[in-house]
């Protein structure tokens, strides 16, 4: 099959970095999602409940989707913007690491208002 697009290597690299593109937004709308779910639906289960800090943490997950989703626009537009060059994809400041990290910090202060709260 010459010539398919699964042949260029740029082609195969935009291509990733789309998909790339959409799990990081599908991981923000799901942080949203959360601190939608957190923030608002979990207070209103119990209406003895102190309400801040679930709101708080709601808020949090909020923000966090938000930056998710704007990191990984920038990250898919400059892979965009490399292939289009036909340039090899130079790496983005890499914040991975303290985007995990603070995924593992929500989701542990979640378990611990959970049980203790």
């Amino acid at each position: 099959m010459s010539g398919s697009v699964a042949e260029d290597p740029f082609d195969r690299t935009r291509l990733a970095g789309e998909r790339t593109l959409l799990a990081w937004w599908r991981t923000g709308l799901a942080a949203i999602a959360v601190g939608i779910g957190v923030g608002q639906v979990i207070p209103g289960i119990d209406p003895d409940l102190t309400r801040w800090p679930y709101i708080s943490l709601g808020v949090g997950f909020c923000l966090y989707g938000i930056v998710l989703i704007a990191y990984g626009k920038q990250r898919g537009r400059a892979i965009a913007e490399a292939t289009s060059r036909r340039e090899g994809v130079s790496p983005v400041r890499d914040a991975t690491g303290l985007l995990a990290a603070g995924g593992v910090a929500l989701g542990l202060a979640t378990a611990v208002l959970t049980v203790f709260g």
